[in-house]
């Protein structure tokens, strides 16, 4: 039965004359043979024929098939015992295949004989009971005294027929003679036939060639797969035309594991040479060869080996070609064929068969994937398996992929080149993987590491520019959700790739709006900026100029009519900023709506000015719209708020009027004047109810609300209109307001509570004009202009101090709005700090501030925090100072209630000397004034950019996460820097960095020489104190800009490695000005060189860890100088831990801020230093015992930053570095015995010591003790006896401290410390049996016994209320040897120096053991 199947494929020949197709063969078969009378004609007798008869085969002559009588196998025995027994054997064999030669001599004869033969009729007595009957070769290849020459004859017959192709009759000769070959009982000469077969290989027509490879496998035994694989792989290096059919074949041999190796590495060296339509079969054979333990190898192999885009370049080339040839033959082009893509589908289709069926292939591939380290060296095949990887899911690959990807796009290895090669090359195949685009993208969108959410949008942009669209709906949809998610990461991006896709793709994105237009339902939870974006995009569909999106054109009208009508501020502003983004698509008419509309409140009228303001800056308008802004908003502002000024100021107003701050003092009488006091006193009666109501004449009421963004909107139409050229309002820079003496602030305090919030109002309005013309006129470049600009910032600064002083007096005074795109609830004035300067002026910051001081002074808010802290330091040690000085309010928590500055403002500090002369009437020079940037006018920019890139640049994830912004307020008075990228700011403040450095520079040599005047002492007589708090400010400010700008997550990304290499040029040229051409290694080193530098001047702890940071962000870019930046790192950190720090008064620093910036060094520290167990045994050995013996408000001598006050930063930085370090430690194993003596006992003694003696760190590391530290015990006891047993002991007594703790807890009833009572105490038992079955597994379990402890508090007292109840629940200890015996009671009762517990008084300890557990505690809640 098994014969019949195997021939299934054997061609047979009917015998009718005229026609040779099988079914009909069969059909004469079944019915009936011709007749006796109608017998075909026989063959002439010889020996061949005759021999044949006899056995019962009759051979025939013409197109009837030879017949046989009897059973196959009857035949073949009957052939045989007549060949052995004549008399001529074995002679006669030689004369049977002569006469086989001769008969097969003609072709029909020959053909017949390859034909499968008929069985005789019944009526003849055919013994012949099969249905199918084998060929006449094939009978006699059976019989094995044949085969050979038969084998012989028909190699020798094949040539005849090898070109003549498929004949008349439908058969391939050549075809029919190798299928006689296949699946023989038994082959006699396995290798001679093998070596007769590959000879044929050698001179056949590729056709025939085919036919022998691929049945080879069918032909051979299996003794010949080893060898014919060698040959097959020495075949396949000299011809890539026969890879398939060698494949076919190599996949169908039984191989060695070695010999299939090597034939595979064979196979990978080819890929790259193959034909593209080949390529699906070497791959399939590669991977279908691969074993667990050379997958990763050879996956590796083929992953760079294959490269897709040569394959389906040079497919397209030879296509171009053939279309070529083709119409110069024909006249006519020819389409190119898609084989190529058709190709590389099958391809990934045997990847994708492979992942899913072999989960070692799938890892093989992402860990392929996952080393290449390199951009340049991923590829398009890259991209293709994560999509595979992710679509198939097979053993959780979808995760993998995710992981790998993220990875890679985070490192810049994947970049979007890559990805837009992928689109580009293979959208047709990427189309398949869809829905695995879009998941992966939405993944990335919605991730909280930034560095990876642009590639996410940039594949939601690429499937919808390449796909359908069915794809393009899917897109857009997926975007819509993430803007209605609410996530404000998420919510950014889509916003911007909607946009994007509007600008790329208007007609297609027309047919979506519908989708986009549901965002209006979701507005609720969009801050100002995205509603902008949102409008901008709808108006953009709706009113283009194709006009394809008109559809939500009445949609979008309905929307923003109802915002506009609202009495709910919130939904009225979102209508004003709706409106007003659509003024640029419908023109003059909307905005007339628009200002009826708004006129109603200040608020929203002032929100008006600012939108039309940020259109203006962003948008090109109609030249209808700009026309009616320059012919109404210049006659309007001059109308409102300025007045020509005169001799005297008409008006009663609650204080007297005064003209102040006027610039051009030449211009005092027929100047002009801002009319701020006038405009408050009358806009008293409104700021209650918040609204204007008209007056009875129906005139116009103006609010000093407006007056800072009307003047913006003028500011920039002007700048539209005279392309920047400001000279048409220039006397707004210099002119004077019309104020009040601020000589009132000396006297606030008798004012009553109406008069002094009025009072803080008229400053907040000052000060935010005065940013407003800053912002305005900070890019002219008129020497003059810019004199004024610096003039204005000084009083700023000055201005800033009165409103501290006023600000102290006025509790619950909230100040005037000054950013109106925001909620209310978002801009909260605080309420407690001011209220207990109004009870008590202890709380001083110097000297009581006096009107007539210098415009320049002024105090930053980081300097006031500092002041704040040093001043409750000073109050309790000098309570006598307390009337001496009345505090300021911190107006840092003000700063949403200030006006914007531009970004552009901040190129002031680039600002020298400035100077101007003033001329007399005669035009002589009359006197010289001199312009420069003060150290306050420094801080106040400094804070300000700082404040900017904090908000703009988002840091590495490490540092913090850039999408989980707790409040929405934290946005507020960034409406202007939000329209400018992360990019941007960060090319500006890259130009801007000379400048920042020269500062830098200036204050390194301020402190610097005031160090070598007062020959060291920071505090000596003479100083000027509040000069040195700003320049300790400034000094603290520019590191923290420039740890803020390098931290910048965007220049891991290879798009920004030359906007990085440019700022760390800045760095390193500073250092060495004539080398050019510096590598990035290089520019790194000598930028950490650079601000190595500054250590020796830093002026304050916080200050010092501000560098220290820096030159860690640095130095994580830097690669092969590693130890280089670990070793100066680690220094630069003692030397500051082991510096005193006190201020320019000379107190000490202390407080929460110092604590905080010491703990971070200390950590640094600890992270950088080489042996981390030397360095915290340096500090307990020295630092601690030098405390111990210092006086009570002294320091160590050694380490100065630990005092009693500090104590727990470096108690819980150590015993968090230790128990990490411990959980590294290898577990133990028995060949590591020798590893006891590698690590010193003492700092392991010293290790167990610091380490548990607080209930949740002892916890932790009793329990890395037990899994790492007791199996290398186990096998190390016998060698090491000494170390072991006094490191148990050691490790004794501070269990047994941890088990007076626990007996402290229950004594005081402390849930917070009982909560980790019952783990710690599983602990200490697992440690006591532990030590049990270690002392048993050596032989010692007699130097083992137990004893009962008493229960004691953390003085050492015996517990006696407990001694009754709970003498039954005493815990077990361990002592393993009998010399413990007598110490073991009053361990706690005689301190030892050894143990960090006893080096304060037991009263300290036990106060700082309550205090820290209780901290850890309430950490851990937290967490």
């Amino acid at each position: 039965m098994m014969r019949k199947k195997k021939r299934s494929s054997v061609v047979s020949v009917e015998d009718g004359p005229t026609s040779l197709d099988a079914p009909k063969s069969k059909k004469s078969k079944s019915t009936g043979r011709p007749s006796k009378s109608a017998a075909p004609e026989q063959v002439p007798d010889s020996v061949f024929v005759s021999m044949l008869r006899e056995s019962g085969v009759t051979l025939r002559l013409g197109n009837v098939s030879n017949e046989i009588a009897v059973d196959q196998v009857v035949f073949q025995k009957r052939i045989q015992q007549y060949l052995r027994k004549n008399p001529r054997y074995p002679t006669i064999i030689q004369e049977f295949i002569s006469g086989l030669e001769t008969h097969i001599e003609d072709p029909e004869r020959f053909r017949n004989c390859l034909l499968p033969c008929v069985p005789r009729s019944a009526s003849e007595g055919s013994a012949s009971s099969s249905s199918f009957q084998e060929s006449l070769v094939r009978l006699l290849l059976g019989v094995e005294m044949l085969q050979a020459p038969v084998i012989n004859t028909l190699f020798e017959k094949l040539p005849e027929f090898m070109f003549e192709g498929v004949g008349e009759d439908g058969l391939n000769i050549p075809h029919v003679i190798i299928n006689q070959l296949k699946w023989l009982d038994r082959v006699v000469d396995c290798k001679d036939l093998a070596s007769k077969l590959m000879q044929l290989v050698s001179v056949a027509p590729v056709e025939i060639q085919h036919d022998i490879i691929t049945s080879l496998p069918e032909i051979l035994e299996d003794s010949q797969h080893g060898d014919m694989a060698r040959d097959l792989n020495a075949l396949l290096k000299e011809s890539t035309q026969l890879t398939v059919p060698i494949l076919d074949a190599l996949s169908s041999l039984n191989l060695s594991s070695t010999l299939l190796a090597e034939v595979r590495g064979a196979v990978i060296s080819t890929v790259s040479a193959v034909q593209l339509e080949d390529l699906p079969v070497v791959v399939k054979f590669i991977l279908h060869s691969i074993s667990a333990s050379d997958a990763n190898e050879v996956v590796c192999d083929l992953r760079k080996k294959l490269e897709l885009e040569q394959c389906v370049l040079s497919s397209m080339l030879q296509a171009s070609q053939r279309s070529e040839k083709h119409k110069k033959i024909t006249g006519s082009a020819s389409v190119p064929s898609c084989s190529s893509k058709d190709s590389v589908a099958l391809v990934l289709e045997v990847i994708k068969s492979a992942v899913r069926f072999q989960k070692i292939i799938s890892e093989a591939w992402l860990k392929a994937i996952e080393n290449v380290s390199e951009p340049e060296d991923h590829k398009v095949i890259d991209v293709l398996v994560l999509l595979i990887l992710h679509s198939t899911n097979a053993n959780q690959s979808r995760r993998g992929a995710e992981r790998v990807l993220k990875v890679k796009v985070r490192a810049g290895l994947i970049q979007e080149t890559l990805l837009n090669k992928t689109f580009k090359g293979f959208a047709q195949v990427m189309r398949g993987y869809f829905p695995s685009i879009l998941a992966l993208a939405q993944g990335l969108v919605r991730s909280s590491d930034c560095c990876v959410v642009p590639f996410g949008g940039h594949m939601y942009k690429q499937a919808f520019t390449a796909f359908d669209s069915y794809c393009q709906q899917e897109v857009v949809g997926s975007l819509v959700t993430h803007v209605c998610s609410g996530v404000s990461g998420e919510v950014d991006v889509a916003l911007e790739l909607l946009c994007e896709l509007v600008s790329l793709k208007p007609t297609e994105m027309a047919q979506y709006a519908v989708f986009v237009k549901g965002i209006l339902d979701y507005m609720d939870n969009l801050s100002p900026q995205q509603i902008r974006r949102l409008f901008h995009l709808l108006s953009s569909l709706a009113f283009g100029h194709d006009q394809h999106g008109s559809h939500i054109q009445d949609d979008m009208h309905i929307v923003i009519r109802k915002q506009l009508s609202s009495t709910v501020p919130k939904y009225k502003r979102i209508g004003i900023i709706g409106a007003v983004m659509m003024v640029g698509s419908m023109g003059v008419r909307s905005m007339y709506m628009n200002l009826h509309d708004v006129e109603g409140s200040a608020e929203a009228a002032a929100l008006y000015y600012d939108e039309l303001a940020n259109l203006l800056q962003t948008c090109k308008l109609d030249p209808l719209v700009q026309a009616w802004i320059g012919k109404s908003v210049l006659e309007d502002f001059q109308e409102d708020f300025v007045v020509d000024l005169g001799p005297e100021i008409a008006g009663s107003y609650p204080f007297p009027a005064s003209v102040m701050y006027n610039l051009d003092e030449d211009e005092s009488q027929g100047g002009i004047a801002i009319n701020l006091l006038p405009l408050m006193a009358q806009d008293v009666p409104h700021s209650a109810e918040g609204r204007i109501a008209p007056s009875q004449k129906n005139s116009r009421h103006v609010s000093p609300l407006c007056l800072s963004s009307f003047f913006r909107l003028l500011r920039l139409c002007e700048e539209e209109q005279h392309q920047g050229d400001l000279e048409e309002i220039d006397a707004l820079l210099g002119c004077p307001l019309i104020l009040t003496d601020m000589g009132a602030v000396e006297k606030v305090e008798s004012l009553s509570k109406a008069e002094r919030e009025f009072l803080c109002s008229l400053l907040f309005y000052t000060i935010n004009w005065f940013r407003e013309v800053v912002n305005a006129f900070c890019k002219q470049k008129d020497p003059e202009m810019k004199m004024k600009v610096v003039t204005r910032l000084q009083n700023i600064t000055y201005l800033q101090t009165l409103l501290e002083t006023c600000l102290a007096d006025c509790p619950g005074y909230t100040p005037p709005m000054a950013n109106f795109d925001c909620e209310s609830t978002e801009v909260v004035a605080p309420t407690s700090s001011a209220a207990p300067a109004k009870k008590k002026k202890k709380e001083s910051t110097g000297k009581k501030r006096k009107t007539l001081a210098s415009k320049n002074s002024s105090t930053d808010s980081t300097q006031m925090e500092e002041a704040t802290e040093e001043d409750e330091s000073l109050q309790q040690d000098h309570p006598e100072k307390e009337k001496e000085a009345k505090v300021g309010v911190n107006l840092s928590s003000y700063w949403a209630f200030f006006r914007e500055l531009d970004i552009e403002v901040l190129d002031v500090l680039q600002c020298g000397l400035l100077s101007r002369s003033i001329l007399d009437t005669e035009l002589h020079s009359k006197v010289r004034e001199e312009v420069q940037l003060g150290s306050s006018e420094l801080v106040f920019l400094l804070e300000d950019l700082h404040r900017k890139l904090d908000f703009s640049l988002t840091a590495a994830p490490a540092k913090k996460a850039p999408f989980l912004k707790g409040k929405a307020g934290k946005k507020v008075g960034f409406s202007h820097l939000q329209q400018k990228s992360s990019r941007d700011v960060a090319n500006f403040c890259v130009q801007l960095l000379p400048t920042l450095c020269t500062h830098l520079e200036n204050c390194h040599n301020h402190f610097q020489t005031l160090l070598s005047e007062k020959q060291g002492v920071v505090d000596a007589p003479g100083i000027d104190v509040k000069e040195q708090q700003l320049m300790n400010s400034a000094y603290h400010l520019l590191l923290q800009v420039l740890h803020t700008t390098f931290s910048w997550s965007g220049f891991s990304h290879p798009e920004q490695r030359v906007l990085f290499k440019s700022a760390l040029g800045v760095l390193a040229h500073r250092l060495k000005e004539e080398e050019t051409d510096l590598t990035l290694e290089q520019l790194i080193k000598q930028s950490f060189e650079y601000l190595l530098n500054f250590r020796s001047t830093v002026p304050s702890l916080n200050t010092a860890l501000c560098l220290t940071q820096l030159l860690t962000v640095i130095s994580q870019f830097g690669g092969s100088h590693h130890t280089f930046y670990r070793e100066h790192t680690a220094s630069l950190t003692r030397h500051f831990l082991c510096q005193e720090w006190v201020d320019p008064s000379g107190v000490k620093e202390r407080g929460k801020k110092h604590n905080d910036a010491l703990r971070s060094l200390l950590i640094i520290y600890l992270a950088h230093t080489d042996d981390v167990l030397k360095a915290v045994e340096e500090i307990t050995g020295e630092g601690i015992t030098e405390l111990l013996n210092a006086a009570k408000d002294a320091s160590s001598r050694s380490w100065p930053t630990l005092n009693r006050q500090t104590f727990l930063v470096y108690y819980k930085v150590m015993m968090e570095e230790l128990e990490k370090n411990v959980r590294k430690l290898p577990p133990g194993r028995q060949t590591d015995s020798r590893e006891v003596s590698l690590c010193p006992r003492k700092n392991l003694n010293m290790l167990l010591h610091c380490v548990c003696f607080f209930l949740q760190y002892g916890r932790l590391f009793l329990e890395s003790f037990l899994k790492l530290g007791m199996p290398l015990l186990d096998y190390s006891f016998k060698k090491h006896k000494e170390d072991v047993q006094n490191l148990l002991k050691t490790l004794q007594l501070s269990t047994r401290q941890l088990h007076h703790i626990c007996s402290h807890s229950k004594n005081r009833q402390d849930t917070g410390l009982t909560n980790h009572v019952p783990a710690l105490k599983k602990s200490l038992e697992q440690f006591v049996y532990r030590v049990k079955a270690m002392l048993t597994f050596n032989q010692c379990q007699e130097a083992f016994w137990l004893g009962n402890l008493k229960n004691r508090n953390l003085k050492g007292e015996e517990i006696l209320s407990q001694r009754s109840q709970d003498s039954e629940e005493e815990d077990e200890e361990s002592s393993q040897l009998p010399e413990g015996q007598n110490e073991e009671e009053e361990v706690l009762g005689t301190p030892k120096r050894n143990t960090v517990l006893v080096l304060l008084s037991d009263w300290t300890l036990y106060k700082i053991t309550v205090y820290y557990v209780d901290c850890l505690c309430f950490i851990i809640s937290c967490s």
